[in-house]
């Protein structure tokens, strides 16, 4: 478990109260047009979060080139470094998939999705490469079963979803709901983060549900003023 970075801020027992807070970037949804300036944008957007107070921010650009990939989480790296999360340590960049750019831009961790790697090789590679204990790996579950397969599997933590309806996740069918989310944070022992048209208004909900925090895209990404969001959502306790 990670105590160097500060990654992983909730004990393995889910007894924290402060909801730990991850923006997942989506380039795509912005109004840019122009490759280059969604990404400009899409790096200021990273910098607002991390000013705010977001604890992890997550690269997901699954269509980028390896070397844009790369650029993009080497770009993201420098901002986030300069801010402080809740829990006093600098915002955290997570990478999506690409468990090679993680590791060659020196990230955080890694966030697995049902076509990455799978976890025990990824584990394996993160061990042969040296970064130990101060590299996380999470993973994308939609059952109870996976879930639990991953909790077993040495994940650090999950997310599970979509817990709303979201257009980022109809592909992964209908809404889980919060009470399929509290059963599987009642089934595992690592942090659970809840996903999926995530809001103001239903976050509570999925905090209620027990969930460690809350994993969103358009509820960050959006805002017209990040901070009032992330504010917001302090106020909330689990």
């Amino acid at each position: 478990m990670v105590q160097d970075r500060g990654l992983i801020v909730f004990p393995l027992n889910n007894t924290a109260r402060r909801p730990l807070l991850c923006y997942v970037t989506d380039r795509r949804s912005l109004s840019e047009s122009e490759p280059r300036q969604a990404l400009e944008t899409l790096l200021s957007k990273v910098e607002a979060a991390a000013a705010s107070g977001v604890d992890w921010i997550q690269i997901r650009e699954k269509d980028l080139s390896g070397r844009d990939y790369a650029w993009l989480t080497r770009e993201a790296l420098h901002p986030a470094a300069k801010h402080e999360a809740s829990n006093g340590a600098p915002a955290h960049i997570l990478v999506n998939d690409r468990l090679d750019v993680a590791l060659s831009e020196r990230a955080g961790g890694v966030h697995l999705g049902a076509k990455s790697l799978p976890l025990l090789e990824a584990q394996r590679l993160v061990k042969n490469c040296g970064e130990g204990e101060d590299f996380v790996i999470g993973v994308s579950c939609h059952s109870l079963e996976a879930a639990k397969s991953a909790a077993n599997d040495g994940a650090d933590y999950l997310f599970f979803g979509p817990i709303f309806n979201t257009p980022s996740k109809a592909a992964f069918g209908a809404p889980q709901g919060v009470e399929r989310l509290a059963e599987v944070c009642r089934a595992v022992s690592v942090p659970v983060l809840a996903i999926g048209g995530i809001t103001l208004a239903n976050a509570s909900d999925c905090l209620a549900a027990d969930a460690s925090g809350i994993a969103a895209i358009r509820l960050f990404q959006d805002a017209q003023d990040i901070s009032s969001v992330v504010e917001s959502l302090r106020k909330l306790t689990r």
